[in-house]
């Protein structure tokens, strides 16, 4: 086994805990009755899928979402709903996160969009007002790169752009179906549970992995 030398973490439900029904509600809220069915932990569908896997921009979801509501949306009132995914981000795993970068190039390979990633990459991210990129070297976004998890092409282009070997490299994601296409693709895994604080296991699974 080669020795680690680089982490890639998913972010909601890994960094951030998440609760889909809390958003389910939100967008029901806006007069969405399919909420239950497009939107997903994981993989979402319709509009939902459009603007993370970047074929729509956050405007163009405001006018979607707007029709489908059958009400004018702004974006702002998008972003609140997206945002409702979101109930916590504890801020020991970002200073985990923060303590790994002495050892490890830390990145970030999220399925997600331009209304999570403007909350998440600014000051309000944090009580410490940091943005998530204070935490981590990059963060690869699914709307950025034109492919969601778990398609084999988004984690090439990481892989290409950040230089990196999947042998070298530690997976974490709280999806299974992504985890399986991490292994096919020769990423050592480790799949924590949404709203676990998995710093020891993933410590004491370091520590294991890079055994002399």
């Amino acid at each position: 086994m080669e020795y680690i030398k680089n982490l890639v973490f998913d972010f909601g439900g890994v960094i951030a805990d998440i609760d889909r029904d809390n958003a389910v509600s939100h967008f029901r809220s806006l007069g969405l009755t399919e909420a239950d069915t497009l939107l997903d932990k994981y993989h979402q569908k319709g509009i939902f899928l459009e603007v993370e896997d970047g074929r729509t921009d956050a405007r163009g979801f405001a006018e979607k979402l707007s029709k489908l509501c059958h009400r004018e949306l702004s974006v702002d009132q998008c972003k609140q709903a997206w945002r409702s995914f979101f109930t916590n981000v504890p801020v020991y795993k970002l200073d985990y996160l923060n303590s790994l970068k002495n050892k490890y190039r830390v990145f970030v390979l999220s399925n997600t969009n331009p209304f999570v990633m403007s909350w998440a990459r600014s000051k309000d991210f944090t009580s410490a007002g940091k943005p998530l990129d204070h935490y981590v070297e990059k963060i690869y976004t699914s709307y950025e790169m034109g492919c969601v998890k778990p398609d084999k092409k988004i984690f090439e282009l990481m892989i290409k752009d950040a230089g990196i070997r999947p042998g070298e490299t530690l997976f974490i994601d709280d999806g299974t179906s992504n985890i399986e296409r991490g292994k096919e693709l020769g990423f050592p895994t480790f799949q924590p549970k949404n709203g676990e604080d998995w710093r020891d296991s993933l410590t004491a699974l370091l520590e294991t992995m890079n055994e002399d």
